[in-house]
């Protein structure tokens, strides 16, 4: 691979000499293969098995009756597909939240949907006990003992490309309910504790639209827990706040603005992609988990290629493993006249960009397909969803030089 360094995303989008890697097509038909958002553990621990899920369609949104197979990917066997179990609880952009648990090297945690209730499960993929648990998971504590649990019917009302079918929101009439919000679940014995309310995070909900939060993170130290309050379905409704796991300390993030995605960078600070319509641009700002409210610096920036400039391009940011916070790799949304959704590493203390790949976009609405890249443990490897080869949803996988 030739490695072209460029000193802005503008220069590396003109860029003619680079030559991206090799693109390994790691899943193929029966079906589409895909596993979702970009903060979770795809990869095991050794690099070996890669997670998966599988559906017979592909575009439109999930009923209660359509069953996502849960499966890995043998990496060192051909790429042979191991069936897990299956999903009655999942969505396009997030999946059902297929993960390994952090601190195992056997366990596999996903939701799945019991008649009326979204409950998890926790696979040991050696001994292939299957447990269950009360609640649906959001995000995993980085140790694995608590998860964050989110109230995905209620979800559903508002993003169906993030909750799940099936199960009705008994407070969907009302603003911000008490009794629904983010609640913390012990992943060894089941029991549950509310962390937060949507009344909580409500100051009038009497004159407000109907609020949701989605988006839980832990961060890195496992102290205190990023959330989403939103009131639509776009980034403007948003609010970005942190709480402290024992349920104190609620702080506001970020808020009066067009916000989409976030990855914690250390335990104090959090990277938010944010669209800037009047710079035609989506800038990728750096905030203290502090209170304030207001962002520390913009770390860098994105132009926008639509004719309106509100229109979000900047993507899904997510460092890589064991390079000290120094390298990020992103996508995009479509970008320019051919709809290409462009893959690219940042180095923050240079600024400079790295060219992985550009794809051609596929699917529409909350059916499409976005990269979503995830790293594996090591940052060797990065893992894609995408349409772009006419396979339907497929992943890939692209080895990161170092």
């Amino acid at each position: 691979m030739t490695t072209i360094l460029c000193d802005s995303f503008k220069e590396m989008m003109s860029a003619t000499t680079a030559v991206p890697p090799a693109l390994e097509r790691l899943t193929s038909g029966p079906g589409f293969h895909w596993f979702g958002y970009y903060d979770k553990f795809q990869f095991c621990p050794e690099n070996r098995f890669l997670l998966d899920m599988r559906i017979a369609f592909d575009e439109r949104l999930p009923t209660p009756d359509d069953v996502i197979k849960i499966g890995m990917i043998d990496l060192q066997d051909n790429n042979r597909w191991i069936e897990l179990g299956e999903s009655r609880a999942w969505c396009w952009q997030q999946g059902c939240m297929l993960q390994w648990r952090p601190g195992s090297d056997r366990e596999v945690v996903w939701n799945d949907r019991e008649g009326d209730r979204i409950v998890s499960r926790i696979l040991d993929v050696r001994t292939h006990e299957l447990r269950t648990l009360p609640m649906p998971i959001g995000s995993l504590s980085p140790d694995g003992r608590s998860a964050a649990c989110e109230d995905f019917s209620r979800i559903w009302n508002f993003r169906p490309g993030y909750g799940y079918p099936g199960v009705s929101d008994p407070y969907a009439a009302e603003a911000a309910p008490g009794e629904t919000g983010i609640w913390i679940m012990d992943m060894d014995s089941g029991d549950t504790r509310m962390l937060v309310s949507l009344a909580q995070l409500t100051p009038n909900p009497g004159t407000d639209n109907p609020h949701y939060v989605n988006h839980t993170a832990w961060s890195p130290d496992g102290k205190r827990l990023l959330m989403y309050d939103r009131t639509d379905g776009a980034g403007m409704g948003t609010r970005v706040f942190t709480i402290g796991a024992d349920g104190e300390e609620l702080r506001l993030l970020a808020a009066d603005m067009h916000i989409s995605h976030w990855a914690w960078r250390d335990s104090r600070h959090v990277v938010l992609a944010v669209s800037v319509p009047e710079a035609h641009e989506s800038a990728f700002m750096l905030f203290e988990d502090n209170g304030s409210g207001m962002p520390v610096e913009t770390l860098w920036t994105v132009p926008v290629s639509s004719p309106d400039p509100a229109w979000f391009t900047g993507g899904h940011q997510n460092f890589i493993p064991e390079t000290g916070g120094e390298w990020v790799v992103c996508d995009t949304y479509p970008m320019g006249p051919g709809k290409e959704q462009i893959l690219y590493l940042v180095h923050l203390p240079s600024q400079q960009f790295v060219l992985l790949g550009r794809f051609q976009y596929g699917g529409a609405g909350e059916g499409r397909c976005d990269l979503h890249p995830r790293v594996s443990r090591d940052g060797r490897w990065i893992v894609i969803d995408s349409k772009h080869d006419g396979k339907g949803r497929q992943q890939y996988r692209i080895q990161r030089k170092k």
